[in-house]
């Protein structure tokens, strides 16, 4: 006889967002202290092993919460996927805090590496915990980041629909995650020269603050001295919102609808998950 498992309320799933986002920042941004502080990896590195993170964090909370990790996406599935907008601040607090943790233990871990590469904890390596304009170096200035995150979400979030909408071809036997992670891959590696491809409100602030609140006095600005850590928030969301608002109306639309649609879940195949209520 099947035991049915009880259904997980508003506290399951605000675990399931911390749980989440914290194993994609244990990697997202421990691969960028590897590669910045260590000198160990590239930026090919980079770009796998945050796609790795993504899809690893999803599988951890995708039956639970569906996974959004990202206050972009809980926002976006609140204005055209009908998710409860009393759990869009929840979500996204949680998100933030899994972010902040995560980037605690990687700010610990890597904290020899980091004081010899760079002692006085400078722009040189605050990129390892948040995101900059050019990535620090190059000739892009804080508007070109602001549009460069605009396009990147909208990107970011017009595919993640089309990947977990079961009324279109979404992706079988529990892969969506997997799919969702070659994504981020893709737009690592062809969107990351601007801004660093935060796409993440909760990726950037909370390890941004993390790296503040442990030595980097400088980290809530970019390299010119501009109060930088708006753009990665702003853009994000409103790339977002753009993505999947495109999304609905260049395909969700003329889609069949005989199908019930898991709002914000990656949908799995598998016989348990089809057979959920």
């Amino acid at each position: 006889m099947a035991v049915r498992r009880k259904v997980p309320g508003l506290v399951g799933e605000l675990a399931a967002e911390f749980a989440g986002t914290l194993i994609l920042i244990l990697f997202g941004v421990g691969v960028v202290a590897q590669v910045v502080a260590g000198g160990i990896g590239d930026h090919d590195s980079i770009a796998w092993a945050w796609g790795l993170g993504v899809t690893l964090g999803v599988y951890v909370a995708a039956r639970i919460s569906g996974a959004h990790l990202n206050p972009a996406v809980t926002v976006a599935l609140a204005v055209f996927k009908g998710f409860a907008w009393r759990k869009v601040l929840p979500y996204s607090i949680a998100q933030f805090l899994g972010a902040f943790v995560a980037a605690l233990l990687v700010r610990w871990n890597y904290t020899e590496v980091l004081h010899a590469a760079d002692p006085g904890l400078t722009i040189k390596t605050q990129g390892v915990f948040s995101t900059l304009p050019g990535n620090g170096s190059l000739p892009v200035g804080e508007w070109g980041a602001f549009r460069d995150q605009i396009i990147g979400t909208a990107i970011l979030l017009f595919v993640i629909l089309a990947l977990t909408d079961v009324a279109n071809s979404a992706p079988a036997a529990n892969l969506g995650p997997l799919v969702v992670g070659l994504l981020v891959v893709a737009i690592g590696m062809a969107w990351g020269t601007d801004a660093g491809y935060a796409i993440n409100p909760a990726r950037d602030l909370g390890p941004r603050l993390a790296s503040f609140l442990t030595g980097y006095e400088g980290a809530f600005r970019d390299q010119t001295g501009y109060l930088y850590f708006w753009i990665p928030i702003v853009g994000p969301i409103i790339g977002g919102v753009l993505g999947a608002g495109l999304y609905q109306y260049l395909i969700g639309r003329f889609l069949p609808s005989d199908e019930p649609q898991r709002v914000g879940e990656v949908p799995a195949r598998d016989s348990v998950e089809a057979n959920r209520g």
